[in-house]
């Protein structure tokens, strides 16, 4: 008798020839996206909740707010200011949460000095969290029940980058994933072992980095430190996806140094960026299906 095969569903990915970019995988998403939108009668609503103050946040809300209009999204940019307790962050998501209009909800994080992140994300009922960080949509993914989550965006990314480079079928492929971090490291570490790949968790003090890299297909990092990856550490059989994100003086920069000696590697800018943002709108697409007791992928 044939064993059912546990890997959750997903649609085949391009696979990519050339640089290994976000670009066209984000576009292949956003069509998708696009149909969906156009089958409906109605706007999804979605709302953006700032509670900092930080200019930055304020310029990827914009962004998104962009991205909206263009798709046809309707999108609300809710800004509490950096001036709130904990309480009242709680409440306004919790009005966000029970209200029948709002399809999904984004935290934008940091919060302010002193605003409790985990607490407030306890708030967001979790089929409006599109950004997939609530608790129970990582619980969800940890216990191998992707199709009822919502998954992650970033960790996703990297994914789909990933079964772009080497193929849909991940099972039996070690891939090392350098941070722990809960945006993208540990959720990510679930979604490729449900993927049926053996992933090697490991983190800026990992010691003799090249021994423990070495028997790697891949290598994912997302840790918050320019140049932390080096050509000293990789092989030629590498894939590198880039997920970190650092901000200096001549533009953003990611966690590997550029142009590493290796079979592949994500830019960035312009790796996994883009399909991010792309796949942020597809959720906001799963959070209406689920809200509304569809299937979904």
């Amino acid at each position: 008798m044939t064993t059912p095969d546990p890997t959750p569903t997903e649609p085949p990915t391009t696979r990519l020839t050339g640089p290994l970019t976000g670009k066209a995988l984000a576009e292949q998403v956003t069509r998708g996206v696009r149909n969906d939108l156009n089958a409906w009668t109605f706007r999804p609503h979605l709302v953006s909740v700032l509670a900092s103050g930080d200019p930055a946040s304020r310029v990827y809300v914009d962004s998104k707010a962009r991205r909206a209009e263009r798709l046809g999204v309707k999108f609300t940019a809710h800004d509490l200011g950096a001036n709130l307790t904990d309480t009242a962050l709680h409440a306004a998501l919790n009005d966000l949460s029970a209200d029948p209009g709002v399809h999904g909800i984004m935290l934008e994080l940091p919060l302010a000095a002193g605003l409790d992140a985990d607490a407030a994300l306890l708030r967001l009922a979790p089929r409006k969290d599109v950004e997939g960080l609530s608790p129970a949509n990582l619980a969800l993914i940890a216990a191998g029940r992707e199709t009822e989550a919502l998954l992650p965006p970033t960790p996703r990314s990297v994914r789909f980058l990933l079964r772009a480079a080497l193929g849909d079928d991940l099972r039996g492929l070690n891939i090392a994933v350098i941070g722990p971090g809960r945006t993208v490291g540990r959720p990510l570490t679930f979604m490729l072992n449900n993927r049926g790949a053996t992933v090697t968790l490991c983190n800026e003090h990992t010691r003799d980095l090249r021994r423990v890299l070495a028997p790697m297909d891949a290598v994912v990092i997302a840790v918050g430190r320019a140049g932390l990856l080096r050509p000293e550490h990789v092989q030629p059989h590498h894939v590198v996806i880039d997920a970190g994100i650092n901000v200096q003086s001549g533009g953003v920069v990611g966690d590997a140094s550029p142009d590493l000696p290796v079979r592949a590697q994500t830019p960035v800018p312009g790796g996994v960026g883009p399909l991010t943002s792309a796949l942020m709108y597809q959720n906001l697409v799963r959070a209406v299906k689920l809200q509304r007791g569809e299937p979904v992928e």
